[in-house]
């Protein structure tokens, strides 16, 4: 990408390394960039921390108890929405599927599924939930194209190298009348601005791309993919603001976070600028 940039922000990694990265605004696209961006030699050092809850199913203290009953819940509303925007065929490829939950969900009403997850750990667990239908990320390019009636991408977009290309490789896999469904966290949402450089779904260096409502609209515009509905995921305020007070004040400090949270949705029922947003979009 050869378009000018401008530093939006000077942001830490407080989960593992402590090391310092910037922000730097696409103007082509809209999104902000983590710049120096990890090699792929390098990433996976990124996420070896036993705090990155997505590769485990670990329940050690209440904050993962929490975490793991509101994925339940948000694991139905999951499930409900792409029943509710997929008519025909019932193929479905979830992208970074971590420990293979959703994947299991959808398998049990009756789905057709397959996983992509790079964490060997976490494609492990997945696989003997599913019966071992998880593979690493090479497989994506073996897969015929055509095949899916739906992929989805649950706060995976943001990790992905190359966006551009793998946003071709999964229209290549869409049927021609598919659906592609993407959760990101949004940098515009009022807890974003309210915690700023302490706001937790910056998580530099592990995501690599920070979103707001027109980049994923001119990103996926790019490949005649056209966003047809976007829905708040309003549990996301609450988790990240619990965990950006703790990045912030170094305690979890659970009645500041759940109060940043609650404003948040509160204000994105007028902006519709929620923490994290789905995008569905549909193959044209």
């Amino acid at each position: 990408m050869t378009n000018k940039k401008i530093t939006y922000l000077n942001v830490k990694d407080f989960s593992v390394s402590g090391e310092e990265f910037n922000l730097i605004e696409n103007i082509e696209y809209g999104f902000l960039e983590t710049i120096p961006q990890p090699t792929s030699k390098e990433l996976p050092e990124y996420y070896k921390s036993e705090d990155y809850i997505s590769h485990t199913d670990s329940q050690r203290n209440l904050f993962e108890k929490v975490y793991h009953l509101v994925r339940k819940i948000s694991l139905k509303k999951k499930f409900n929405l792409i029943n509710a925007n997929v008519f025909n065929g019932k193929n479905l490829l979830d992208v970074g599927c971590g420990t293979g939950d959703f994947l299991q969900t959808a398998q049990d009403n009756n789905w057709n599924v397959t996983g992509i997850e790079p964490n060997e750990q976490a494609r492990a667990i997945a696989n003997k939930k599913t019966k071992n239908v998880v593979f690493n990320t090479e497989q994506l390019l073996k897969f015929k194209e055509n095949s899916f009636d739906v992929i989805t991408l649950w706060h995976v977009l943001e990790h992905i190298p190359d966006i551009e290309n793998q946003i071709k490789i999964l229209k290549k896999l869409l049927k021609s009348n598919g659906t592609l469904i993407i959760a990101v966290p949004n940098y515009k949402s009022y807890d974003a601005k309210y915690y700023k450089n302490f706001w937790a779904a910056l998580d530099v260096p592990r995501h690599l791309w920070h979103f707001s409502r027109t980049s994923i609209s001119n990103l996926v515009g790019k490949q005649s993919m056209k966003v047809v509905k976007i829905k708040p995921m309003l549990f996301d305020a609450f988790y990240v603001s619990l965990l950006s007070e703790k990045y912030k004040t170094g305690k979890m400090n659970v009645v500041k976070g759940i109060w940043i949270g609650l404003v948040s949705n509160i204000k994105s029922l007028f902006t519709k600028e929620a923490s994290s947003l789905i995008y569905v979009i549909k193959n044209i």
